[in-house]
């Protein structure tokens, strides 16, 4: 019986296992959802440069041809969990490129410095906003060790 509580529709969402496999940090994630869609599923944008922007986590179209390699296409964007999966791989690449740090997290969203250090600051805000990073900002904690990766 117990069992057949612990399923993945009882958890409720996919965030933990995306970031245990990319090893970054759940929170991290879960801030970047709320950030870019509200933590909506079904959630697109179209950028100034026309770029659209699919899903929860608001993966650009740009890496749709690299992620063509995996079969993933537009459609498996809008599904959540694949999403989620697919942002958290995209935050990897980021840490890879530049570390356990803050500019890793900004650089999810663009690798222009005022942008990217602009965006790192809303995460950590909505992060200090949900009580559970109280001394770190990126300006006060430019490596976000205990943050970025659990």
């Amino acid at each position: 019986m117990a069992i057949a509580l612990i399923t993945p529709s009882a958890r409720g969402d996919c965030f933990d296992d995306a970031a245990a496999y990319q090893q970054v940090n759940p929170l991290i994630l879960r801030a970047i959802a709320w950030q870019e869609s509200r933590n909506r599923p079904n959630a697109t944008h179209l950028n100034a440069n026309g770029s659209p922007d699919y899903g929860v986590m608001q993966i650009n179209s740009i890496h749709l041809r690299e992620l063509a390699h995996d079969h993933i296409d537009r459609d498996a964007l809008m599904r959540r969990c694949k999403n989620v999966y697919i942002a958290a791989w995209h935050l990897r690449g980021k840490m890879e490129k530049c570390g356990n740090t803050w500019t890793a997290v900004g650089a999810y969203h663009s690798e222009t410095p005022a942008e990217r250090d602009l965006y790192a600051w809303h995460i950590a805000a909505i992060v200090r906003q949900w009580h559970d990073m109280p001394d770190a900002s990126p300006t006060s904690s430019p490596n976000p060790t205990r943050i970025a990766k659990k």
